[in-house]
């Protein structure tokens, strides 16, 4: 018998009928159950890799039990999450040891891509757990930056019962990983008349006023909040994906198999120009032309202006080692300009992103090499972009695996401010193949590089009433009482159903 057909191990995954309903344990029945020790929920975005995603949940309703499997098409997460762990708690406070032992070892599953995974990762963050759940990723997507980080791989699986099976084995015997968590806050003023709703992806949310004296809503503005997990780009790479996005938006039939997706991808890539970028695309969409981008160190309260090339037309700020489809474009600093420098390998757990950027199709290549990366720009603690008017009027972005056109200023007086900082951490689930590295850590999570504070740190400094100095953020500087529910991703308050004109959006 292989190891994952015995049915052992799927018993321990199945989680109670009774936790799910209304009533108590019937105490004549106790004896019979006993906790799981790897209880698990599942959420599946039923439209992710053509029919991929609704067989898969046939196979894991066979599997498990259909109470613990939900279709992101048609239920709410934040919704889901909050009614099972108030049931959690309810139980728990009746003396049930099994919801105690399910809220302490409670494991999830999302099959999706990028964007289903932080879409779901948000929820998780804003909820404010007290035992977030690690999170095992299906990868269902395209790219699959996520899943493959972390040793899930980058192929869409099989979803017979026996790769289901397969997989949940591997999710029975996963270790978990923390790593950080990146908040965003994108500020538009523009003039009265003109402010029209920009079309965001559903994985950053409008963030309405809170008070009168909220400092962050001034006249003629617009605010939108979320979060990532893998990375934020801008530019070149981001337009690509865009004009990917609406193709698959206006025909989704010709888009249901990841190979048939990387090379549509390919071919956009070519027939953009980017391999001619210097001969076809303006100079006004190169990054220092549309706008400033200004880094914080960690222990450094003072804005830094970033040195930017006059080439350089897509910038990444990377949390995890795979963008597009696997390439690693921070690579292993480890010559002697990088120590000057003092850029350092990249570890997904010290509060510290890394920016690279890139001059064309060309050097996008470069990743394919061994030793292969891009320029490497900064690693930062907080970033901020602020985009002025120029000749360009629009520019593109991304957000683990989602894009969107981004109008730019038209006038002088008005600006476009993009701050990126460290929001605490997620838990992910990780295999043998995890390429993901954590700081090496003999503390129990309180890493200290070099007297760098690191998330768990800023974690400690808010749970004893600390000086919150190093996490705040310059657009919420004034917003007194109301910081803490600024400081969410806003996937819990605002949460948009996925439709198919919201599916993921993978790279090449």
């Amino acid at each position: 018998m292989r190891y994952y057909q015995d049915p052992e191990f799927i018993l321990e995954m199945r989680i109670p009928d009774y936790v799910f309903g209304d009533c108590p344990l019937d105490a004549t029945k106790a004896s019979d159950i006993r906790a799981p020790l790897c209880p698990l929920l599942a959420f599946v975005n039923s439209k992710s890799g053509g029919q991929l995603g609704s067989e898969l949940l046939k196979s894991y309703r066979v599997l498990l039990s259909p109470q613990q499997i939900f279709d992101l098409t048609k239920e709410k997460p934040d919704k889901v999450l909050r009614v099972f762990y108030n049931r959690l708690e309810k139980l728990k406070g009746s003396g049930d040891k099994i919801a105690e032992s399910i809220l302490s070892s409670l494991r999830i599953i999302v099959a999706g891509g990028d964007g289903t995974a932080g879409w779901l990762l948000s929820v998780i963050g804003d909820l404010k757990l007290s035992h977030p759940p690690p999170v095992a990723t299906v990868p269902l997507g395209t790219g699959n930056n996520l899943p493959f980080s972390f040793g899930w791989g980058k192929k869409n699986p099989g979803t017979d019962l026996e790769s289901a099976k397969k997989f949940l084995f591997e999710v029975y015997r996963a270790k978990p990983m923390n790593i950080d968590s990146w908040h965003v806050v994108m500020k538009m003023t523009t003039p009265l008349q003109s402010l029209d709703p920009v079309q965001v992806p559903h994985s950053l949310h409008p963030f309405e006023r809170v008070s009168e004296s909220d400092a962050l809503h001034e006249a003629d503005t617009q605010v939108f909040r979320g979060g990532f997990w893998n990375y934020f780009s801008i530019g070149m790479d981001a337009q690509v994906a865009y004009e990917f996005h609406k193709k698959r938006q206006e025909h989704p039939e010709f888009f249901k198999h990841q190979l048939m997706n990387q090379g549509a991808y390919a071919m956009i890539v070519v027939t953009q120009g980017w391999f001619l970028a210097n001969v076809i695309h303006p100079s006004s969409r190169n990054i220092n032309q549309m706008g400033d981008i200004y880094i914080q160190r960690q222990n450094d309260q003072v804005w830094k202006k970033l040195k930017i090339s006059k080439s350089i037309r897509s910038i990444v700020m990377l949390n995890l080692p795979s963008f597009s489809g696997g390439l690693n474009p921070w690579g292993a600093p480890h010559n002697d300009k990088s120590s000057k420098r003092k850029l350092t390998a990249a570890f997904v757990n010290d509060g510290r992103i890394e920016l690279v950027g890139f001059r064309d199709g060309w050097h996008g290549l470069a990743l394919l090499t061994p030793k292969g990366h891009g320029t490497r720009l900064a690693q930062a603690h907080k970033v901020r972009i602020e985009f002025h008017k120029g000749f360009a009027s629009e520019t593109y972005m991304r957000m683990d695996g989602e894009p969107w056109m981004q109008p730019l200023p038209a006038d002088d007086d008005s600006v476009t401010t993009v701050e990126i900082t460290s929001l605490g951490q997620a838990a992910m689930l990780t295999t043998k193949k995890c390429i993901a590295q954590c700081v090496p850590d003999d503390t129990g999570g309180k890493v200290d590089l070099n007297g760098l504070t690191t998330p768990s740190r800023i974690d400690e400094m808010q749970a004893t009433g600390g000086d919150d100095i190093e996490i705040q953020s310059v657009l919420s500087s004034s917003a007194g009482d109301n910081s803490e529910v600024r400081r969410k991703f806003g996937a819990a308050e605002t949460f948009k159903r996925l439709t198919v004109q919201e599916q993921d959006v993978g790279f090449l």
